[in-house]
């Protein structure tokens, strides 16, 4: 098989600022004892901001997990969208001996409610699930893909009457047996029935990536257009270990593109350089060394971007840049 080629060393954005209170959540703040908390969901609803993560369970001190990575979804409350309490126990508790364990969460606002986009591991197959909620003590799940399908999110509003999800298929078969995995699009009439599928981005348009590249927090609406974070990896085998396990040869950044605000399956611009790219201590060492993955953005009133990442696939982050930068590095891009 034919390696990537390589990409090199990545540096941030001038743009972004790490939050000097990072990591804002890790696994010590959980009362029930997960490994790791990572890959967070964040929005602002009814009048503070929420956070709906990931844990993983296992023994962080002999740097181990349980059989299967057991997983399951954590919910936080936040003023100032910094410092969090985290509930009592999880959420979205699965009984159906098909479902393996559900992870990755994305939350978007939409028509006054709040729906979950989700990954779920199944005897046969990954699926991308939605589910909606208006108290996160109940879920009523309204869709599950086929596999092999996640990375899901919604956008904050319908077109033409339809609702719009960003998400990544599996292709190995039709890629070659390899991960060259890109980012599409689908529209809805009534969030259950999913089609008229196009491809938005492809892991060959982004200079940053050499392996696979998909969907990251739920696009937020300017004036210019929808932007949208995504994740992009690369490949070098000569990273050996870098984290928990055997072998960790690849590297997570983040990206960000706009769309444009009728047509969100069209890119009108993306950053030629990653958005963020590993470079903190928690960032670079943890269960995998250098990963950053975004999974909400939130944009204030002052025009400030909150961007949420899991970290090293450990801990949960926060950056901030602002609205007017985001679009202007985007569009300097190009398509």
């Amino acid at each position: 098989m034919e390696l990537p080629v390589r990409v090199g060393p990545l540096t941030s954005s001038p743009i972004v600022s790490r939050s000097p209170a990072n990591p804002i959540l890790t696994a010590a703040q959980v009362p029930y004892a997960p490994a790791l908390v990572f890959n967070a969901g964040v929005c602002k609803y009814e009048g503070r901001y929420v956070m709906v993560f990931r844990n993983d369970y296992g023994n962080a001190a002999a740097h181990t997990l349980e059989p299967h990575h057991t997983t399951n979804l954590g919910l936080a409350f936040s003023d100032d969208g910094v410092a969090w309490r985290v509930a009592p126990k999880p959420i979205l508790t699965w009984n159906d001996e098909e479902v393996v364990r559900v992870y990755d969460p994305r939350l978007t606002v939409l028509d006054g409610r709040v729906y979950l986009c989700f990954a779920v591991d199944t005897k046969h197959g990954i699926r991308g699930g939605i589910a909606v909620t208006d108290d996160f003590a109940s879920f009523e799940v309204l869709s599950l893909s086929l596999p092999d399908n996640r990375n899901m999110v919604l956008f904050p509003e319908r077109f033409a009457g339809k609702y719009v999800r960003l998400e990544r298929p599996f292709t190995v078969y039709g890629r070659g047996g390899v991960d060259r995995f890109d980012l599409w699009a689908s529209d809805s009439p009534d969030l259950k029935y999913w089609g008229n599928a196009r491809l938005v981005l492809g892991v060959e348009d982004v200079p940053f990536a050499n392996d696979k590249i998909g969907p990251a927090a739920p696009p937020i609406k300017t004036p210019r257009g929808w932007l949208a974070s995504f994740h992009a990896v690369d490949r070098d085998d000569a990273r050996g270990k870098n984290g928990w396990e055997a072998s960790w040869k690849k590297r997570y950044t983040a990206g960000i593109m706009l769309l444009d605000i009728e047509n969100p399956h069209r890119v009108i611009g993306m950053s030629r350089e990653p958005l963020l790219a590993p470079e903190a201590p928690y960032e670079k060492d943890g269960f995998r060394g250098d990963v950053i993955f975004p999974g909400g953005m939130i944009l204030e009133e002052s025009g400030e971007v909150k961007i949420y990442y899991g970290a090293a696939d450990t801990v949960e982050c926060l950056a901030t840049a602002h609205v007017d930068d985001l679009v202007a590095s985007c569009l300097a891009g190009g398509r």
